[in-house]
This record gives structure tokens, C-alpha cells and sequence, in this order.
């Protein structure tokens, strides 16, 4: 999932129609909370950028599937364990050694517009996504379905899905492969269900405004026109299980810097805060905060079709070598994140026989490594090779603080080496998503989230037909160890691990991106906010259960 992410916006305080959290009132009598409800049951939260899509097909960075976690209902949804449990599935069969998966869905079950829900919204989503016409970047998801892939390429027609209705509330999956994660995919919106009459009347507008989407989850998107910088997500009163769901709405503001946020937060107008830099070390021991180190990771990306120089190794890894990343996080960020030392990040799994963590059995430490000298010396060689004298190329980023400290320290960085200039690029969040998509950049800070604890899923981004390699890096032996790590050794778990260490030591060898850092999401959350099922190794926040204290 793009963290692309990295979160970003601008809004004035003036802007503002948020309502200052209520501490105390009435008594509630919720289930299993009786008394220790607030009256005002408001959230107010901080974003830090632009909300991209609510329609789940379209989709590819964190908040939106953020919102969608919270306006839409799958099969599953994971529990505080990050465990799947059920939500619109009752029961589930599994058969044919792991390939065939047979539903009951839950009855009675309404969309926002007064639809009912059945099994056929599951199989018009689907179908949706893998059709090459939507053009959905993260259609390859769906791809252990029988036939998705040959679908997404034109070669059948989308009826022959691996996906059927085989009664009003029953569901039958066919896949070509047993999937050892694939409830956890269940539990992401990318295979929630679809309203089509809602798809049928906005049309190529659906999910570009909250009046162009109808929900089955917990909340509604409301006040949001597409491109503001405010919404609110609005208790859905036709929701199945709306008596779990205890807040009465979440007003969302988006701030692009740390500062606008930590002052809407101190000014009681907001009750949560990303922190950045002195203002974590301010509030170590702040009774409100929380530190949390979710699996998405920043990098800097080559784009060897702009740049010739960048097909060449020796030219990667000099830029990679000049980059100290302990300096960037303890004194640029100074956040609690943590410098990278791989593509794939911690807590994405730990070795099936010894327990190792991924990231520590994987690691390549000249990847990620700074050695100045080393990379001037790298540098003059490889510009040798490509009859370059000078590098004179444009960094792209996202416009908030953060992205524009890093930048600065980038650039500082890289013209440290003889005769290579960094011009720095500053655009809004969303834009930057659609250059990077469309290749459209010399250098570029990307960042990745995971959809589910698996390092298949950060290693994918880098295969050559993937959607989300926009640099031009391939390789073919890190293709094929990925493919038989999917589709060949998913039920020996020993061969399929020491597949995917393989394949991110090419990677990391090969320099076939530069890893930057893992983000810490330091925050500022009141303490009477309770309840938020937060999930490191996902959709970061689902506020289903979520209530306010007395």
C-alpha cells in the first residue's frame, strides 16, 4: 500500500468548524461500558494529508484505506490481535486443500442508500477491480483468485472470476493456489464489497466525493468535496452492527505541519497529534503520549528511464553510500524513527524454523551503509562508464515538513559527491502520487505501508511488471524467486522464507532502490480516547469500537 504516504495538507485555523471534545457528562449504558461514556462521543483527529480516494478499486495510499477501513465492511475485519475475525462472513469452508473458500454471509444487511446487501455486491467488486478498464493499480491483490490474472490482462472475459454467488448470502472463492494470508487479505477494503447501483449512477464520479459513496461499515463519509482539507466521518445509521460503534462522528482536519497540529491539540480543537522532532523530545513524559513504529518505510527512488546514469550500479550505490541515515533520524527527524537497514522493514515476520527476524537475516549492510570516500570513488567509476561528467537531476517531494527536512538532507548529502546537483521539488501530496505513478521524476522519496506481516508484501513493489515499480530496476532472478515463493512454495514455509531472503538480498545488492528509514508515528492521543484498534502491519487505525471517557 502506497504510505506514499507519507501524510500531508494545509489548512488555516480559520477553517476550522471542529468541536472542542466534551470531558465529562450524562451516564451511558453501552454495553460493557455502563458509566464510563462521555456525553459528547466526538472525535476530532489530525491527518496530515489530502484524502486521495474513497473509491476501494482506485485506492493505493494509506488514509484512504484508512477511510475506507472505517466506511466500508468485508468479510472479515481483524480484531486488537490483528487476527481476522468475522464481520459480514458468519462462517467459512474451506475445501480442495486450501483453494476453495465457501461463505455465509450475515442476512439483513443494508447500504448507506437502503440497498441490500448480498453476495452478488461481493462478485461486482471484484470483477470491478481486476477489469483492466478500471485500471487499478492494486489489482494484482486479487491475483491468487482463479483467472484474476488473465482477466486484469484482457485474455477473459470477467464472468470466468474465480468468485460466484452461489446464493443470496452465500459466497464460493476458487483460487489457483493455497494463500497462507488470505483472510487478512479479506480483512483489507481492496475486497470489501461494491454498491453498483451507486457505481452505475455517479459513474466514473464515484468515490470522488463523499456524495458520490454509499457505505456498509461502521461510519458514512460526509462533508468531504473531493479536494478539502476537512470531513467527517458520521455514524452510519444502517450499519449491522452499530450498537459497537460508540462515537457519534470523527471530524478529520488536515495540517501539513507539525506545528498548525500540536497547536490545534494544546488549544483543545483537536484530540490527537503527529510529532515531529523536539516536539516528541518535549513530550516523553506527556501523559497523552503514544509511540508507535508502524511498518511503513521511506526510500528514495532512481528512475533509471530519465536518467541514463542510474542504470549503473557503482552510480546506485554511490548515492546510497553518501547518505548517513543515523544523522537523518537523530538529528534531521529526531522522531524515534528508525534508520532502514533493508527494503523490507521489522515486524514483517520472523524465520518459520530459528524465530530470526526478517529484516535482521536479510540484511545486506553495503546497502544501506554510509561511507562518503567509498561513494566519491564508486561515483567517478561509474560515471566513467556512462560518459557522464556531471549529474545535475531533480529530487521530487511531497510539500510538508518533514518531506521538505528530508529532501534538504538529501541534497545536502548527495552534492557532497564531485560534480552531482540536487534540485529540490515540492508538490502536494496527491500530485506527487500520480508522478511517481506515472514516472514522472529523476529522484523521489517514496514510502510503502503493508497491507498484511509479510515481507512478500514490500517485496512484490520491486517486480518488473509490478504497477508500483516506476523506476525501471528489474531483475529476473528476483522475479522468479518471488514467483515461486507465491505460487509454487506456499505450503513449504521453510523454502519460501529462505525464497524471499533471496530476493531481498538481490535487491539490496543490486541497489535497486535505496532504503531511507521506518517512520515512527510518535503522537499526542487523550487519554479518555479509548478503544482505537491500531495495526502496525496495515490500515493503521479502525475506530469501530473507539469511544471517548469520561
Amino acid at each position: 500500500m502506497h504510505q506514499k504516504h507519507a501524510i500531508y495538507t494545509i489548512l488555516t485555523l480559520s477553517a476550522l468548524s471542529l468541536v472542542t471534545l466534551a470531558g465529562c457528562g450524562n451516564q451511558s449504558t453501552a454495553a460493557g461500558h455502563s458509566g464510563q461514556y462521555a456525553a459528547n462521543q466526538v472525535l476530532n483527529w489530525t491527518e496530515s494529508s489530502d484524502l486521495a480516494s474513497a473509491d476501494l478499486s482506485k485506492a493505493t495510499d494509506t488514509l484512504s484505506f484508512t477511510v475506507l477501513q472505517n466506511t466500508q465492511e468485508g468479510l472479515y475485519r481483524l480484531n486488537d490481535k490483528g487476527t481476522p475475525a468475522n464481520a459480514l462472513a458468519t462462517s467459512t469452508k474451506l475445501t480442495d486443500g486450501g483453494k476453495t473458500y465457501t461463505f455465509n454471509l450475515r442476512h439483513g444487511v443494508k447500504w448507506s442508500n437502503g440497498d441490500p446487501l448480498t453476495a452478488k455486491d461481493f462478485v461486482y467488486s471484484w470483477q470491478r477491480t481486476v477489469d483492466p478498464k478500471t485500471a487499478s493499480q492494486d489489482a494484482f491483490y486479487l491475483f491468487p483468485v482463479k483467472n484474476a490474472e488473465a482477466i486484469n490482462q484482457g485474455k477473459q472475459p470477467l464472468k470466468n472470476l474465480g468468485i460466484k454467488a452461489t446464493g443470496k448470502y452465500k459466497l464460493t472463492v476458487s483460487l489457483t493456489r493455497p494463500v497462507s494470508y488470505f483472510k487478512k487479505l479479506l480483512a483489507w477494503p481492496l475486497f470489501y464489497p461494491i454498491n453498483q447501483n451507486a457505481v452505475n449512477k455517479y459513474g466514473k464520479r464515484y468515490g470522488t466525493s463523499s456524495a458520490t459513496i454509499v457505505s456498509d461499515g461502521p461510519y458514512r463519509l460526509t462533508k468531504w468535496s473531493g479536494t478539502s482539507g476537512t470531513w467527517t466521518l458520521a455514524k452510519n445509521p444502517t450499519y449491522w452492527d452499530k450498537s459497537h460503534v460508540h462515537l457519534t462522528k470523527i471530524n478529520e482536519v488536515v495540517t501539513k505541519s507539525p506545528t498548525t497540529s500540536y497547536n490545534l491539540f494544546n488549544a483543545q480543537k483537536t484530540d490527537e497529534t503527529l510529532l515531529s522532532g523536539q516536539q516528541v523530545k518535549n513530550n516523553l513524559n506527556n501523559e497523552n503520549f503514544v509511540k508507535r513504529l508502524p511498518s511503513g518505510t521511506q526510500r528514495l527512488d532512481l528512475n533509471t528511464k530519465k536518467v541514463p546514469a542510474f542504470k549503473n550500479l557503482d552510480v546506485r550505490r554511490a548515492f546510497s553510500l553518501a547518505i548517513n541515515r543515523q544523522d537523518l533520524v537523530k538529528n534531521v527527524l529526531q522522531d524515534g524513527s528508525v534508520a532502514s537497514n533493508g527494503f523490507v522493514p521489522s515486524g514483517m515476520g520472523n524465520n518459520p524454523k530459528t524465530g530470526q527476524a526478517f529484516n535482521q537475516e536479510a540484511v545486506v549492510s553495503s546497502a544501506t551503509s554510509y561511507d562518503l570516500a567509498q561513494a566519491k570513488k564508486l561515483l567517478a567509476k561509474g560515471l566513467k562508464q556512462t560518459k557522464d561528467k556531471s549529474l545535475d537531476v531533480t529530487l521530487s517531494v511531497s510539500d510538508t515538513d518533514s518531506s521538505k527536512q528530508t529532501a534538504e538532507f538529501l541534497q545536502s548529502s548527495l552534492q557532497k559527491l564531485p560534480g552531482v546537483k540536487i534540485n529540490i521539488k515540492t508538490v502536494p501530496y496527491v500530485q506527487l502520487m500520480t508522478q511517481q505513478d506515472n514516472g514522472d521524476y529523476d529522484l523521489t522519496m517514496s514510502g510503502w505501508q503493508s497491507v498484511f506481516a509479510d515481507p512478500i508484501n514490500f517485496l512484490e513493489v520491486f517486480e518488473s511488471d509490478s504497477t508500483f515499480n516506476t523506476t525501471g530496476w528489474k531483475n529476473s532472478q528476483f522475479d522468479q524467486l518471488l514467483d515461486h515463493a507465491e505460487n509454487r512454495d506456499g505450503n513449504q514455509p521453510n523454502k519460501r522464507w529462505s525464497e524471499l531472503v533471496q530476493a531481498e538480498k538481490i535487491l539490496m545488492n543490486d541497489q535497486g532502490t535505496i532504503p531511507l528509514y521506518q517512520g515512527a508515528k510518535s503522537q499526542l492521543l487523550r487519554k479518555n480516547v479509548k478503544n482505537i484498534n491500531y495495526n502496525p502491519a496495515g490500515v493503521p487505525y479502525d475506530f469501530k469500537t473507539t469511544y471517548i471517557a469520561k
